[in-house]
């Protein structure tokens, strides 16, 4: 019989495989009956947690550590579930970590080599401010994935691996399509530019502008509530309702990842506005949601199965010795669907 994975239980279950995680390890953020009927269901399994007591005790016990910042955004959720497999497959247990907006990364993941006998670590999500000080305490091989760091700055200095897109010349490109289709007028919604993320999307945005002789219309730069997930629905409706009700002139709204994109909609809708007709809408990450979501959302699609595959290749490798660090960029694509149209003039 084949081993039951958190995959099976989240299928089980109905819900996401972050959502099993959470239940697992009784994180306050999980709805109490949800939690129940996630705990029942492994009960009924006899379903043993990667990172339960009982794997961890063993004296040969292999741990890596995912720490997710915004574990809450649809787009680590396939990350996650190829990692979890990877890891099984090479018999190593995983400790799944969610990473509150406000805590600080790399002091959880302190923390957790202190609890576990870990092996390795990957960030997920989250901001690149961290010192070579506080990095330099780490004692395992550690991967950022999808964060978006400028290895320029750490040449010689700390060593560790990074998997991500270029989002500067990414955020750049889908900001050129929308001009090419005639939108002056684009707002752009996405968190501060003290989040490394947040800046290289800023820059890209601001730079195709500079590319056709524009000056970006920075009061349309709108910052998500800080208080919110960065990249949830919830905050991509209120950070649009907002630039809504301030009577801006708007054409085209790009958001900085397509779970807020789908919040905008929702506000622009509520708004009386049609999409594309009165308003287009583009994202950011190519989330399986923004296929299926009416109208279709025109994306930046992030090679996510990909991405997440080589981050645990290149860190397995690592620790194994097999293989220095390494810092790969991968291309993302532009999608074209149904939430973008030329402007009418």
């Amino acid at each position: 019989m084949a081993e039951i994975t958190i995959k099976d239980i989240a299928k089980q279950c109905g819900v996401g495989i972050s959502t099993v995680s959470r239940a697992i390890n009784n994180h306050p953020d999980i709805n109490p009956k949800t939690r129940k009927m996630v705990m029942q269901v492994i009960e009924e399994t006899g379903f043993i947690p990667n990172n339960s007591a009982r794997n961890l005790k063993r004296t040969d016990a292999k741990c890596i550590a995912v720490l997710v910042k915004g574990i809450t955004n649809p787009f680590f959720s396939n990350m996650i579930q190829i990692i979890e497999e990877e890891t099984q497959r090479n018999r190593y247990a995983l400790v799944l970590r969610h990473v509150e907006a406000k805590e600080d990364e790399v002091d959880v993941a302190l923390e957790l080599e202190k609890e576990k006998r870990l092996r390795g670590i990957v960030f997920l999500g989250g901001r690149f401010t961290h010192s070579e000080e506080k990095l330099g305490k780490l004692n395992v091989p550690f991967i950022f994935s999808t964060i978006g760091v400028d290895i320029s700055d750490w040449v010689g200095r700390i060593e560790f691996s990074n998997i991500t897109v270029d989002d500067k010349l990414e955020s750049e490109k889908m900001t050129e399509y929308l001009l090419s289709l005639g939108h002056r007028r684009i707002a752009f919604i996405t968190e501060s530019p003290e989040e490394s993320i947040g800046r290289r999307r800023i820059e890209g945005y601001r730079k195709a502008f500079i590319e056709r002789g524009l000056t970006a219309p920075e009061e349309l730069i709108c910052y998500v509530q800080e208080e919110l997930d960065h990249f949830s629905m919830e905050n991509g409706y209120i950070t649009t309702k907002k630039l809504l009700e301030s009577k801006e002139s708007v054409t085209a709204i790009y958001a900085a990842s397509d779970s807020l994109a789908i919040g905008v909609c929702r506000a622009v809708l509520e708004a009386g506005k049609r999409i594309p007709e009165d308003i287009s809408v583009a994202g950011y990450d190519g989330i399986e949601l923004g296929e299926y979501y009416n109208p279709k959302l025109t994306t930046i699609k992030q090679p996510v199965e990909e991405m997440a595959k080589k981050t645990i290749r290149v860190l397995l490798d690592v620790i194994a010795g097999r293989e220095e660090h390494q810092q790969i960029i991968f291309p993302a694509q532009l999608v074209e669907r149904e939430s973008t149209a030329a402007i009418k003039e």
